[in-house]
């Protein structure tokens, strides 16, 4: 017999099998339109691309903001998870270094996510981006505690010039890896703290 309820909702009520599938196809397919350059996939695009109609991926997840924060929250997960697990072993700028190498592949293989993303009601999304901030923000804490990183500009500042810097460099060089080698050759140069 199929079991009929797998998952609850926000609600506390259970999504039936095939309501799980049809979230399951719309997150797909919103996730690899999100992948293509343009504006934000119209829900109509999704619809087709999942095989689905339109009504049907409205009702999967109430709403076509809601679909994307989830096809944007599903992309960004494992990057902060990744960036968590390096922050635990390595630490400081050595941290620093491995994860924004990886942050930076992530964003030239998305940089087109970024730019679909205007005006719509994203709160994982937001959540999910400011636990990165708040990864990158902890190994930059923990390089100024071991003096490898430099104490004397606003840690607020070099977190926000870390992070918009590199996505600036990895829409940049996407495709060519080099360009991303060298900034962050640059950039830990740049951090490191000055001599006397």
């Amino acid at each position: 017999m199929e079991r009929r309820f797998q998952l609850s909702t926000s609600h506390g009520k259970a999504l039936r099998a095939d309501a799980l599938r049809n979230r399951r196809r719309a997150l797909d397919a919103a996730t690899a339109l999100l992948a293509e350059p343009g504006g934000p996939p119209k829900v109509e695009a999704i619809a087709e691309r999942a095989g689905m109609g339109a009504g049907t991926v409205v009702r999967a997840f109430g709403g076509k903001d809601a679909l994307m924060d989830a096809a944007v929250a599903e992309l960004l997960e494992p990057l902060v998870l990744r960036g968590r697990q390096i922050l635990e072993r390595d630490g400081g700028p050595t941290a620093l270094r491995a994860f924004l190498a990886e942050l930076m592949a992530f964003q030239a293989a998305h940089y087109a996510v970024n730019d679909q993303l205007a005006g719509l009601d994203l709160p994982a999304t937001t959540a999910l981006r400011a636990e990165l901030v708040r990864v990158v923000d902890a190994m930059l804490g923990e390089g100024r505690e071991q003096g490898a990183i430099r104490s004397d500009i606003d840690p607020v500042l070099v977190t926000s010039l870390v992070g918009e810097t590199a996505f600036t460099i990895a829409k940049a060089s996407h495709g060519t890896p080099e360009l991303a080698e060298a900034y962050l050759e640059v950039l830990m140069d740049g951090l490191r703290p000055r001599v006397p």
